[in-house]
């Protein structure tokens, strides 16, 4: 396997695991520990995933950068494209819209519960697919 390939499959399968662990592991087992109120939980829930956010631009960037260096296949290609493209409107889209919510509800203020949490869990599911198919593909490549 050519380096950048070798470099962008572990991009791809290290930010797999990341999106796994926390979306769909901590994420929902945090409001589950005893003594964990809503605020506290969107408190952490907020500094987790400006971490993951982080990392996950971070290993995109990676990644981009590997894949220009060894292009793999088209298949490899839209996969990533469509990894990149709920990524992005996780952070620019859906994201900004939950902090404002998680801002009022922190203030103390009584609000409804946000379509955009569902809208993020359905990209975050998107995300996962995707990267697992894109990371497949490069093992193929």
């Amino acid at each position: 396997m050519a380096p950048g390939l070798a470099v962008a499959t572990a991009a791809v399968f290290v930010w797999l695991g990341m999106v796994l662990a926390i979306s769909f592991l901590e994420a929902p087992l945090k409001f589950r520990a005893p003594g964990v109120t809503v605020p506290i939980g969107l408190g952490i829930g907020r500094l987790v995933f400006r971490a993951l956010n982080t990392a996950e631009a971070v290993l995109a960037l990676t990644a981009v950068i590997a894949l220009a260096v060894d292009p793999p296949g088209t298949s490899a290609l839209v996969s990533g494209a469509v990894v990149f493209a709920a990524l992005a409107v996780q952070l620019a889209a859906v994201r900004p819209r939950l902090t404002r919510r998680s801002n009022r509800v922190l203030t103390g203020e009584n609000v409804p519960r946000s379509r955009a949490h569902y809208v993020y869990v359905a990209l975050e599911a998107v995300k996962t697919i995707a990267l697992l198919v894109t990371g497949v593909l490069l093992l193929a490549s």
